[in-house]
């Protein structure tokens, strides 16, 4: 996996920063094409992950043309699910590296990193971004229908930072964005995800961390369970390197006196997730809804008909 930088410099107020973008966000670079070894340059998959089982690896990633319409490249990413000796093994695609440390999907030994000394392994992020952007196409091949695709990205420092976020790694986060999202009703669907920012103060941005999944837990969903994803990019409070500024979310979120009031856009499935990845709440949204919240930053995400996805964040002091 070779890796490709884009770094995108600004000025504002006269002062000079840098709005750092994903190589080959638009998964139109590919090495290879058609080999056990094919990956995206700039992303990775379990063939070049580390750990005692990584000579175990199957290939679960390919080059796809199947583009959503108007779409200005040829070429997206296709990652899907298998089954190893009867366990579901996610398909996977991280901008870091995977650590294939145990047979067990949910054990700890399991988990993505950035490798901050291996250029291969890390993706340079010199600014913290406002939201991530994608297109993905999620089709689930099992019978439920209650099972969700994934993406997190994590903006840190220069530690190894891992995901799932363990002890060691939680100090050094600076910002997170989290989307669980379900199957897309066989069409593409653009989000749009605000990253929210921790509690830790006085760090700087250096690297992000961002892994897209088949299913939400580990061992989930079914065997060929499938995820098309394109043009990845991130967005920059003022609009950042020329791209497009997230789509207005048409509702919003406040919290006061343990009263969750919901604005807008109020029809669909409910999900109030927390920083550290807990959801708080599911259930069918609703104008007023009664809940205690510890202080912190929440993320609200609404599903409806469709497969439309909003998402906004809010605080509770």
């Amino acid at each position: 996996m070779k890796k490709i930088t884009l770094v995108f410099s600004c000025l504002l107020s006269s002062l000079a920063f840098a709005q750092s973008q994903f190589g080959n966000g638009s998964l139109e670079q590919w090495q290879n094409v058609g080999a056990p070894t094919e990956e995206p340059f700039n992303w990775n998959s379990f063939k070049t992950g580390s750990g005692p089982f990584s000579g175990f690896a199957n290939k679960q990633i390919e080059r796809s043309t199947n583009v959503r319409a108007g779409s200005s490249g040829m070429y997206c990413a296709r990652i899907w699910s298998t089954s190893v000796l009867g366990i579901v093994a996610n398909g996977t695609m991280t901008s870091g590296r995977i650590n294939m440390g145990s047979t067990s999907p949910a054990n700890s030994a399991n988990y993505n990193y950035s490798q901050t000394s291996d250029t291969l392994f890390s993706e340079a992020c010199l600014a913290n971004p406002d939201s991530i952007v994608f297109w993905a196409k999620y089709t689930h091949a099992g019978a439920g229908v209650d099972q969700m695709a994934r993406m997190h990205a994590i903006v840190h420092d220069s530690y190894d930072v891992r995901d799932p976020i363990d002890p060691n790694s939680d100090p050094h986060v600076i910002s997170v964005a989290e989307l669980n999202f379900s199957p897309t009703n066989g069409g593409w669907v653009r989000f749009s995800v605000p990253f929210v920012p921790s509690v830790n103060t006085g760090l700087s941005p250096t690297y992000i961390l961002t892994t897209f999944a088949t299913n939400s837990i580990p061992g989930g969903g079914a065997t060929n369970d499938e995820v098309l994803l394109d043009d990845i990019s991130l967005v920059y409070n003022g609009g950042g390197a020329g791209l497009d500024d997230p789509m207005p979310s048409p509702f919003a979120v406040t919290y006061s006196e343990g009263l969750l009031h919901v604005h807008g856009e109020v029809q669909g499935h409910l999900r109030i997730i927390g920083l550290n990845g807990q959801v708080v709440y599911e259930a069918a949204a609703k104008e007023l809804i009664s809940m205690p919240l510890t202080s912190g930053f929440y993320v609200a995400h609404i599903t409806g008909k469709g497969g439309k996805y909003l998402v906004t964040k809010f605080s509770v002091n």
